[in-house]
């Protein structure tokens, strides 16, 4: 089988566009060479793509399997024509880092925006995706630093540790607000939010309420602290969350106060052992330990 980029080209443009008319449109291409291209991928990979109805192109059972893989294939080609081009302009420096969800929707856009302020031309690539993906992406060279969750679940990375202290956010206004430190006590009969039902801090946070004999109520589950702390501005509940999301000056009428025992969140900045970061890459690394440790536990 031989596979050509035009004809996955115009398999994409005929899912999208619905119609060979759209899809030729969008190309740039005649409509006899659409259906031309389109009836070559059918026979080459032995079954069609598409139901025809009237001029309209729905995609059959087999097209929406091969979908997937096909986006992605032309999106990988983008990627590289993209790198290819800013190796051809002379860019200063090129780095992708990717988080997972609890640094992605603030900490690191401001912390890219004062670096590249500081280094002008260099350019930088965020990606969002999970701690697996991300360590995957990491130690295979794909990316040049990932920020994500521990344990770190690949081998070939270096990695820097940051333990945090979890807080407890509320809505400003919240009889809470006025207590120094929260305890599992005040959380008995709160509506809770979660992070994603087994996060490592909703973990340690049903230990502790279990051996303290108060039950735990959750009302809501989200997969990022950055969502539960807006679940907490919109009245949606109180939340046990890290430091870095909590304390973000947002101005959302919350507030956020210590929570003992203490609950830990530990980020982990890793790097690929076998594959240096590009051009910038230390200058990062330097820039983003010098911006994570405030909020890292002293001696930790």
């Amino acid at each position: 089988m031989s596979l050509k980029l035009r004809h996955l080209e115009v398999f994409n443009a005929l899912f999208e566009a619905g119609s060979v008319s759209n899809a030729a449109q969008r190309l740039n291409l005649t409509q006899p060479a659409v259906s031309i291209a389109l009836g070559n991928l059918e026979e080459e990979l032995g079954f069609r793509l598409f139901h025809r109805n009237r001029g309209f192109f729905a995609p059959t059972g087999e097209a929406l399997q091969l979908r997937g893989e096909i986006s992605q294939g032309l999106m990988a080609l983008a990627r590289v024509e993209q790198r290819a081009d800013e190796i051809r302009q002379g860019w200063a420096g090129g780095l992708s880092i990717a988080t997972n969800g609890a640094l992605s929707m603030h900490f690191l856009p401001r912390a890219i925006a004062e670096f590249q302020a500081l280094h002008p031309g260099t350019h930088i690539e965020l990606r969002v995706h999970s701690s697996r993906q991300i360590a995957d992406w990491t130690a295979s060279g794909q990316i040049d630093i990932g920020l994500i969750d521990t344990p770190v679940p690949v081998a070939g990375l270096e990695a820097d540790i940051f333990a945090m202290e979890c807080l407890c956010i509320m809505q400003a206004d919240d009889p809470l607000a006025a207590e120094k430190v929260i305890t599992p006590a005040h959380l008995a009969g709160r509506g809770m939010i979660g992070v994603n039902g087994d996060h490592v801090t909703d973990r340690q946070l049903k230990r502790m309420m279990l051996e303290a004999g108060m039950p735990l109520r959750y009302r809501a589950f989200s997969y990022y602290y950055a969502i539960a702390r807006n679940l907490v501005a919109a009245g949606g509940g109180l939340a046990i969350i890290d430091p870095i999301n909590a304390q973000a000056d947002l101005a959302d009428g919350t507030a956020w106060r210590p929570f003992a025992p203490q609950i830990r969140h530990e980020t982990a900045m890793i790097t690929s052992r076998d594959h240096p970061p590009a051009q910038g890459g230390a200058e990062m690394l330097d820039f983003l330990r010098e911006r994570l440790a405030p909020y890292a536990v002293p001696g930790v």
